[in-house]
């Protein structure tokens, strides 16, 4: 089977300078974020908390970015997205390191509150601007940037179970880790595309035009042309739980796999940070073949597919439990929910109905109850039974994707 896309002429310089640039966000914001993560059991053992108080501590990470989201376009369409998402990278970097060098429950959930409110806002500036780099593009690449995203969680992962099998000091290495991605980001400021944000379109303009490619018509797009007032919400909240669903994914290898193979499995602090590791290596594969994949075959069956991996590799690895089949079943987890967000993002920046910029902006901020119910839900479950059936949540989610997948778009063949 060839992947390869039909020639396409060449994207003008500054789109190809800023796809650099937004790149290098992206990989900084997922860097940022996993560098904690494989020092998550270390710090639960050191305050002393039981799963449901370090999941509510966790869960304290979308509910800054809940509050907090809605303010994304107000500061974009002011100070530009380049600007918000550079500023809020910093901020982000700074609220992780206050959670790592936490001395009490109260600090660690006011240092994840504030992460978690800084990233919100910079997730939905450097995907407003990559959408911006993508119709100058002419074809899908936002999988491309979150697969750059995976490349970045990956590394900061790496680095954090390193760090915390050689016992280096909490401070020094979210530090460490702070100052370089933080000043990276803001290297790449110039490269960025200038000028003021696009003006917002009518509501009755048809968007599927304007996403900057069009290639084969899409099945799914004319659905939602066709679609009232009550069906547009109906179909956005569709794309919501989608959305959700790989969030809820994404959040069960960041928050749970280093506690569950440390805990449950007994696996090293190094082996431990590994699931979180399969998943974002698995997710970067994904992401890496996702842009391609969906051109030529669409968003619903590529999900679809995605949601069987999900629900099948999860499903067996939390059946036949081992230390090695759960590291497995979080990186087939990754690999299912590749596509899921980047989809649900262009679809609902596509719905019409809505000012453009306006379904991103929505569906950005709601995504983040998934991260918000996930760690509570999984830690009360947890302390109850045990995490394994907590994070029977991961196969459900997947079970979701597969039912709702028919919202997303769908392509035509073409040689």
């Amino acid at each position: 089977m060839v992947l390869a896309r039909p020639t396409q002429p060449a994207p003008p310089r500054d789109a190809s300078r800023a796809r650099v640039a937004v790149s290098v966000l992206f990989f900084t914001n997922g860097a940022i974020f996993a560098s904690i993560l494989p020092r998550y059991p270390e710090i639960k053992d050191a305050l002393g908390l039981t799963n449901t108080a370090f999941g509510a501590a966790v869960a304290a990470y979308p509910l800054g970015a809940l509050l907090a989201g809605l303010t994304a376009g107000v500061l974009i369409r002011r100070y530009r997205s380049s600007r918000v998402a550079i500023v809020s990278t910093f901020a982000a970097a700074a609220g992780i390191l206050l959670a790592a060098t936490s001395p009490s429950w109260a600090i660690l959930a006011s240092g994840l509150f504030i992460a978690g409110a800084m990233d919100s806002i910079t997730d939905v500036a450097q995907n407003s601007h990559g959408l911006r780099v993508q119709k100058l593009y002419k074809r899908s690449i936002l999988n491309s940037f979150h697969a750059v995203w995976s490349i970045g969680a990956v590394i900061g992962g790496a680095f954090g179970a390193l760090a915390a099998g050689l016992g280096a000091p909490l401070a020094l290495h979210l530090g460490v880790t702070a100052i370089i991605f933080s000043l990276a980001a803001a290297g790449v400021y110039r490269l960025l595309l200038t000028g003021p944000e696009p003006h917002h379109l009518d509501a009755s303009t048809d968007t599927q035009t304007d996403t900057g490619y069009d290639g084969n018509h899409a099945e799914g797009s004319t659905d939602r042309k066709r679609a009232g007032t009550t069906g547009k919400y109906a179909i956005l909240a569709a794309l919501v739980i989608i959305a959700s669903s790989g969030a809820l994914v994404e959040d069960a290898g960041s928050s749970w796999a280093a506690i569950y193979l440390s805990g449950s499995l007994a696996a090293s602090s190094f082996v431990a940070g590994l699931g979180f590791i399969a998943l974002q290596g698995m997710q970067f594969i994904g992401r890496l073949f996702g842009d391609r994949l969906v051109d030529r075959f669409g968003q619903r069956l590529i999900a679809r597919i995605g949601g069987i991996i999900v629900l099948i590799g999860m499903g067996a690895a939390l059946l036949l439990p081992s230390i090695p089949s759960t590291i497995i079943g979080f990186g087939l987890a990754g690999l299912g929910v590749a596509t899921l967000i980047p989809a649900a993002m262009q679809a609902a920046d596509e719905l019409p109905g809505f000012r453009t910029g306006a379904g991103l902006t929505i569906l950005s901020w709601l995504l983040r109850v998934g991260f918000l119910v996930s760690p509570p839900v999984v830690g009360a479950i947890a302390d109850t039974t045990e995490l394994r059936y907590g994070l029977l949540v991961v196969p459900l989610a997947g079970l979701f994707v597969i039912v709702l997948a028919r919202v997303l778009t769908t392509r035509e063949h073409v040689e």
